[in-house]
């Protein structure tokens, strides 16, 4: 728990009643329904009937009860990709998640999708460009990843659905912004827990007990 004491904005990651979704027990004092007006609720209610909005919920939310702890990520974006009747569909992958991301293009191919694909490197450019320092490209080589070009190109080629395999933090922000089509995310990078970024908060009474103090520095 956080123990910084009563400055703190409490607000539904402090919740441990959760009772918005089973309306059976009490909210806690904070709790963000609770203090929600019904002309907001309904102000937002009704963006749910916007056409494509209704579409999309309504096919998430069987999708989920009808498969519910039996389908893996892929499955369900499959099912989700087919419920909503797209036929082509965009990869936005880190290029160091190719294999990975052929892999996903062949199964998307074989169940009847077109796909088209633009890797995080595709028309780069020198992060000295941007403004990043030579100090801090040590590490990881002088060309910087192309979001924004990934976006742009899928796009172009009028994809329905994109998907996110492995981009960077910050860099799949950017392509979320840029994306005309819908994004949802396959993988999460995380080059130290082979891309499971959870991983680190179910062991943070263990092995990365550190994040406590400082997120992580050294």
């Amino acid at each position: 728990m956080d123990n910084r004491g009563a400055d703190i904005c409490r607000t539904c990651v402090d919740c441990g009643s959760v009772n918005c979704d089973s309306r059976e027990k009490t909210y806690p004092e904070f709790c963000l329904t609770e203090k929600l007006n019904e002309e907001t609720i309904e102000k937002i209610r009704c963006l749910y009937e916007d056409e494509e909005n209704n579409r999309i919920s309504v096919t998430s939310a069987v999708i989920e009860n009808e498969f519910y702890l039996r389908y893996t990520r892929v499955e369900e974006t499959l099912e989700f990709a087919k419920r909503m009747g797209f036929k082509k569909i965009g990869i936005a992958t880190c290029v160091g998640l190719l294999r990975e991301s052929h892999v996903l293009a062949g199964i998307l191919r074989e169940n009847g999708f077109q796909v088209f694909s633009a890797a995080c490197k595709v028309g780069s450019f020198k992060k000295e460009d941007v403004g990043v320092s030579a100090e801090d490209i040590t590490n990881t080589g002088p060309f910087m990843c192309n979001p924004i070009m990934q976006a742009e190109l899928l796009n172009k080629e009028g994809t329905e659905l994109n998907i996110v395999m492995g981009l960077c933090v910050g860099h799949d922000s950017l392509f979320y912004k840029y994306s005309e089509a819908l994004v949802t995310t396959l993988v999460s990078k995380d080059r130290v827990l082979a891309h499971n970024p959870a991983g680190a908060l179910y062991q943070i009474d263990s092995y990365y007990k550190k994040l406590k103090n400082g997120a992580g520095t050294e």
